[in-house]
């Protein structure tokens, strides 16, 4: 049996789990929070999982029942992700790959969300949406790479709603995505937004710029609700998510499409492309946020399938990457 530790880091979570054979031992994780109209920073966000690292690391172990000895191989994010977060991470995954004697294997980080949505929703060879506050990709698996279908030309998905979250002081905790989906829930007049898709991909900075803009002044002015916004946002920009979805699936000629990343446990995206999948005669495969949201088990099932196929990565390679696309790795554990 092959135990893998995972160490993610790339943003505002910090996790770290244990896989073992495509079971998860454990995967304790914790969130940089920031006050509502604010972002992380960089180097705020690097202290802050530095401060608490090896507490997730103890919890990890102690959750899982193991001990350094049973741990086979040691797994960490390389990238993409934020510079000084990202090193942090890497320096201490070093540090404990050399303390127990373990070998180490640098890890993709959007194969790392592709490898745990296939562990968890046992979906065969799906095309894959990819959402998240830093990421926004269509995916689909050929000749041992994750090749990128569409993808955004400026921000993410994620990003975009953050922004806005911003903008109208929606609070950070849990998260701003997820209060954003409450309040859209209580909106109910629909407000025109740009809706641009540009063949296969999308682009949201417009949107937002737009949105920032309008916001104030239609609050203000009692034209709509800030619910009213979340609503409008939320359907304008999933609907090109799922647009470009649908034609990556009719190009593949795939009957499976499975949803990763933390805005991937958006359930009205979930809907939205489930009544497409329906339309299609297809299936669609999600997680909910232990597994959607950034955490240490996804490391350490993409590290378990790289170790597993003889991948490791030397001390001297183990650097960490801020640009880290997805079609850049060889899946060797996949025919």
């Amino acid at each position: 049996m092959t135990v893998v530790i995972g160490f993610e880091g790339s943003a505002n979570k910090i996790g770290i789990g244990i896989i073992r054979d495509g079971e998860v031992l454990s995967n304790p994780r914790r969130t940089y929070i920031t006050p509502p109209g604010q972002g992380f920073m960089p180097s705020d966000t690097a202290r802050h999982h530095r401060a608490v690292i090896l507490t997730v690391l103890k919890e990890a172990l102690e959750q899982a029942g193991l001990k350094p000895a049973d741990i086979d191989c040691v797994a960490y994010t390389k990238g993409p992700g934020m510079g000084a977060p990202l090193v942090m991470v890497a320096l201490v995954a070093r540090t404990v790959s050399q303390l127990w004697g373990k070998p180490l294997l640098g890890v993709n980080h959007c194969i790392g969300h592709i490898e745990m949505g296939r562990l968890i929703t046992k979906a065969n060879n799906p095309t894959v949406l990819y959402v998240s506050g830093g990421n926004t990709q269509v995916i689909a698996y050929s000749e041992r790479r994750y090749r990128i279908f569409g993808e955004t030309i400026d921000i993410a998905v994620g990003n975009c709603l953050d922004r806005f979250a911003r903008v109208i002081k929606i609070s950070n905790d849990p998260s701003p995505g997820y209060n954003i989906e409450q309040m859209a829930k209580k909106g109910s007049q629909y407000v025109e937004l740009p809706y641009t898709v540009k063949g296969m991909d999308v682009s949201f900075s417009g949107i937002l710029s737009y949105i920032e803009e309008a916001a104030h002044k239609m609050l203000s002015s009692g034209q709509c609700t800030a619910e009213d916004l979340c609503f409008s946002l939320q359907e304008t920009v999933f609907s090109m998510l799922v647009e470009i979805t649908e034609r990556a699936m009719a190009h593949c000629g795939s009957q499976e499409v499975l949803i990763v990343g933390g805005v991937g446990c958006n359930l009205r995206l979930q809907e939205m492309m489930g009544v497409m999948c329906k339309e299609r005669g297809a299936k669609l495969f999600a997680t909910d946020e232990r597994f959607c949201i950034d955490n240490g088990a996804m490391i350490a099932q993409a590290g378990w399938e790289m170790f597993r196929s003889g991948q490791v990565t030397e001390l001297e390679d183990s650097w960490i990457t801020q640009r880290y696309r997805t079609d850049e790795v060889e899946v060797t554990w996949r025919d």
